[in-house]
């Protein structure tokens, strides 16, 4: 039940920008002139029709950070955005460090086997990830990012039914430029970064190259050892661009980029030796991780005059090599060690045409993956005396044609609907956790796997509604879509009576309306309603079990529904000040059980009386922003906020408990007239509240359990010069 003070703080955040505005109203129309744009434009690339588009003119919830809005939050990773939007969580399962597990509305996974497939797809570059694992290491030379909320697969395919994270990365151009990066922060906590670009044949080719560097002393206090230092870890990320137009109608982009991370293991608590918020680390095993990846996508852009359209082929590579030492039974006792090896590599292509005719947009194509996955697993137990081992391979092909249309049935109203089809076949080959046959660190293989198979998931993913557009401050828009995430096979398969699968795949049926408000030149005001049915859920259900620690079954074990609101504002003050400010809630409830969820072997009111994993009912939060030009100096820049997500449940079963977060950050930034140097002082995480990415409970001992936790307070300082 929703308490009134929770309800009316929603309520609050949500719409303190509408209180004010009118307030701010009439000094605002006499302080800004008629020709000044007071909203940033945020151009988005999600609905691939060519160009990008303003945020406000898509019919999507989605939140999008330029290249501005990112530099003023110092992101340095995906997580850094975690609490930056309604309904969504980007967080590390801790597990394997940068192993991602995002959710938004309500439909996440708790899980750091790479067999199984996210619920929020992230794209870089319009290249899919393919693996949950590596996707949270620190990132860079970020042009804009965008957190789209709901079922995403007409255009981008299987396993975005939450929604997808698009990420992109800058493209040279014709102007030289040279951004450098210097900061600071407490830890010890260093890291620089050059992007220089232009051209080098004017006109016709320009190239780009980029190099990230982070050395992370350790934020945390390991008391087994007295080591001040731990969670270190060591980053460097090489990226270039090539930029080619041999004409007014072809354009080519060819991206590298070469990443490694070195470190310590999983950081992790255990609950039943530390209280939370304690940040009580005491482990004998700090633990490893080695991480590698080459990227690389080939992108040719053909204007043509059929449709006056654009065909774009965009034809990607992507290899992954991860090696994690961590303390599972994180305590100073040898009780669980684990060694996790997981090696991928993919390749996709995407031909692709967007065009117009007359009253008719089109946007079509096809779509090929092809993914091979290696994941070994060994655990040591009893102080190394039992030693358990298994794991799984996985070829993987993925077919997908689709077709998506915009019907402008009047100068208001347009009319969309398309669909999608995609074949999926997976072959792999399963260990189950019992015995020692598999090694991660010398054969780095299995010699031999106790089962085989094969499937082939043919899914359709369709999507109708419309929108109304009665001037450009005024978008109403609804749809109803389908979507699915795909079925698979468990590669961590500790109970010989269970088959490591298959689970076939989840179907997802989603309704949404929206409105996007520009009221006047004061205030912008985003609001969306959903109510999401979803069949067949996927569940990893995540049992204590001794001798081996833990075991997962997957099953579809039930249907769901999810519904929800959220709604994001900003309101303009004059000329100095911005308040933004967001809230979602989100509701889940199980309507049909077909798995035992509790672990009890039996279904009753206890499984239907659980919450979905990684739900956090309210989430909300507000920023206020102050620009101010010091005659001489340059822009002063300052902002506050304070974000809230309410506490959600880690695991299926209702074990483990993530915490409530009430965090508060800060910036203070001084920038020259000629933008080329700035200076910043900021801190994240004041409050000093502890947050953590998984608790799973362990059998060890009374309250023990396996809870990887984020920092907490920190402080930094950064230098920015621009060319």
């Amino acid at each position: 039940m929703i308490s009134t003070a929770r309800l009316l703080a929603g309520i609050c955040i949500g719409t303190l920008v509408v209180v004010q505005a009118g307030a701010a109203a009439a000094q605002q129309a006499a302080e800004i002139t008629e020709d000044k744009s007071v909203f940033d434009e945020i151009v988005v690339t999600a609905t691939k029709k060519g160009d990008g588009q303003d945020v406000q003119d898509v019919a999507i919830a989605v939140t999008a950070f330029g290249a501005k809005q990112l530099e003023n939050q110092h992101v340095r990773s995906l997580e850094n955005l975690a609490f930056s939007a309604p309904n969504v969580q980007l967080d590390d399962v801790g597990t394997a460090p940068g192993f991602a597990n995002f959710s938004i509305r309500g439909l996440g996974i708790n899980s750091s086997i790479p067999s199984i497939d996210p619920t929020v797809g992230v794209f870089v570059d319009g290249v899919y990830m393919g693996i949950s694992a590596g996707i949270l290491f620190d990132t860079f030379d970020l042009e804009g990012v965008e957190i789209l909320r709901g079922p995403q697969g007409l255009l981008f395919g299987r396993n975005v039914t939450g929604g997808a994270v698009v990420v992109r990365t800058s493209t040279p151009g014709d102007d030289l430029k040279i951004n450098g990066r210097l900061s600071a922060e407490t830890g010890l906590n260093k890291t620089a970064s050059l992007v220089v670009s232009g051209p080098l044949i004017k006109d016709k080719l320009s190239a780009k190259v980029a190099v990230y560097y982070n050395d992370d002393d350790g934020w945390f206090t390991n008391q087994f050892n007295g080591n001040t230092n731990f969670g270190a870890s060591e980053t460097l990320i090489l990226r270039s661009a090539l930029h080619f137009t041999p004409s007014d109608t072809v354009d080519v982009v060819a991206r590298y980029e070469r990443g490694q991370v070195r470190g310590d293991g999983a950081v992790v608590s255990n609950f039943g030796l530390f209280p939370r918020e304690s940040f009580g680390i005491s482990v004998d095993e700090e633990g490893v991780t080695r991480n590698d990846w080459n990227q690389a996508s080939l992108e040719f852009n053909v204007d043509t005059s059929f449709g006056d359209g654009r065909i774009t082929n965009l034809t990607s590579y992507r290899d992954f090599s991860g090696f994690v030492t961590s303390d599972i039974d994180s305590s100073p006792s040898f009780t669980f060690h684990a060694d996790t090896l997981t090696r991928q590599h993919q390749w996709s292509n995407e031909l692709r045409y967007a065009g117009t005719f007359g009253a008719l947009q089109v946007t079509t194509g096809l779509y090929y993956f092809q993914q091979d996955i290696d994941y070994i697993e060994l655990r040591r137990l009893a102080g190394g005396a039992l030693r358990i081992s298994g794991g799984g391979n996985q070829e993987q092909q993925t077919f997908g044609a689709f077709a998506s249309t915009d019907w402008k049935v009047t100068d208001t109203v347009t009319l969309s609907g398309g669909l999608r089809y995609s074949w999926e076949t997976k072959r792999v080959r399963v260990q189950n956790l019992a015995g020692n046959l598999c090694d991660p660190i010398v054969t780095k293989t299995c010699s031999s796997y106790g089962f085989n198979d094969s499937r082939t998931w043919r899914d359709p993913t369709f999507r109708f509604g419309g929108q109304w557009q009665p001037s450009d401050e005024t978008l109403v828009y609804a749809f109803f879509a389908r979507g699915f995430r795909s079925g698979g096979y468990n590669f961590r398969n500790g109970n010989p009576a269970e088959a490591p699968g298959p689970f076939d795949a989840e179907k997802q049926n989603s309704y949404e309306i929206g409105l996007k408000q520009d009221f006047g030149r004061v205030l912008r005001l985003n609001v969306a309603a959903f109510h999401n049915t979803v069949l067949g859920l996927q569940r990893e259900i995540i049992l204590p079990v001794l001798p081996i620690g833990t075991t997962q079954v997957i099953r579809n074990s039930a249907n769901l529904r999810l519904q929800g609101i959220e709604a994001e504002a900003v309101l303009k003050i004059g000329n100095h000040v911005t308040i933004n400010g967001q809230f979602g809630y989100t509701d889940g409830k199980y309507t049909d059980i077909f798995f035992d969820l509790t672990g009890d072997r039996v279904i009753n009111d206890r499984d239907f009386a659980l919450v979905p994993p990684r739900l956090a009912p309210w989430t909300y939060g507000i920023n206020a922003n102050f620009t101010h030009d010091v005659r001489g100096v340059g822009e002063l820049q300052a902002r506050v906020g304070y974000t809230h997500r309410d506490a959600a449940w880690s695991n299926d079963n209702n074990t483990g408990l993530l915490s409530a977060a009430d965090l508060v950050d800060a910036n203070l930034s001084v920038e020259t007239a000629n933008r080329q140097w700035k200076f910043s002082i900021y801190g994240t995480n004041l409050l000093n509240d502890q947050t953590e990415g998984n608790v799973s409970p362990l059998p060890f001992f009374a309250g023990s359990t396996f809870s990887s936790i984020n920092r907490g307070r920190v402080i930094g300082a950064e230098v920015l010069v621009r060319y």
